[in-house]
């Protein structure tokens, strides 16, 4: 579990082709730190585990199905990617939950900047509208960003600077895939409803 506050600004060093399925190399020496192999660490959202570490950088295996669902299929080597190790349990949430299971990808439309901050509008797949609300979470690339206006096919976000100068947001331009990551709880939620359960009286009548 993450918590889409962006730890560090990393870069990819390599990708090795393999059958269905890629090999990553990635430079984070702050990520690195104590990590050994099986930690995850999300990666532009993507939740990755380590293959092995050594000298600030780390690999990992990205099969198949994360390439075609997300934005890591159209990384190379030199590409600069989001970083974050899972949270520790007892401390602070920064930002949202977030698991690291991207729900689809967007496409950024626009950047208007401003003195103090710069919004950006991105395109929302329609079945990923539904869980997108005005002022609700969404995870875009990893950050936890809050929604400024919610639409059919596409939504905003504000950036502020430090959220521009640490993370890959700060230099994605219009036509750049991000990786998204709706609330989780929403979809819960949703399921819940779906199957005629009211989930404020779930629990009733459970001993």
């Amino acid at each position: 579990m993450f918590t889409g506050i962006v730890e560090e600004l990393g870069e990819v060093t390599a990708v090795e082709q393999l059958a269905e399925a890629s090999r990553f190399r990635l430079r984070g020496p702050v990520v690195t730190e104590g990590a050994k192999h099986g930690d995850s660490i999300a990666v532009n959202g993507v939740c990755l585990t380590v293959v092995e570490t050594a000298d600030g950088e780390f690999t990992a295996d990205v099969m198949q199905e994360t390439l075609d669902r997300s934005s890591l299929g159209a990384l190379g080597a030199g590409s600069r990617v989001n970083l974050e190790r899972p949270m520790a349990l007892g401390g602070r949430l920064g930002g949202h939950l977030v698991q690291g299971h991207v729900d689809g990808t967007g496409t950024i439309l626009s950047r208007t900047p401003s003195e103090h901050w710069e919004l950006v509008k991105i395109a929302l797949p329609a079945q990923l509208a539904r869980y997108v609300v005005e002022k609700g979470s969404i995870t875009v690339d990893g950050v936890s960003l809050t929604v400024v206006e919610a639409a059919a096919d596409h939504f905003t976000i504000s950036l502020i600077p430090t959220t521009l100068a640490l993370t890959t947001l700060g230099i994605k331009q219009p036509g750049d895939p991000v990786n998204l990551e709706v609330d989780v709880l929403a979809k819960y939620v949703e399921r819940l409803l779906a199957a005629g359960v009211n989930p404020l009286h779930a629990g009733e009548g459970q001993k």
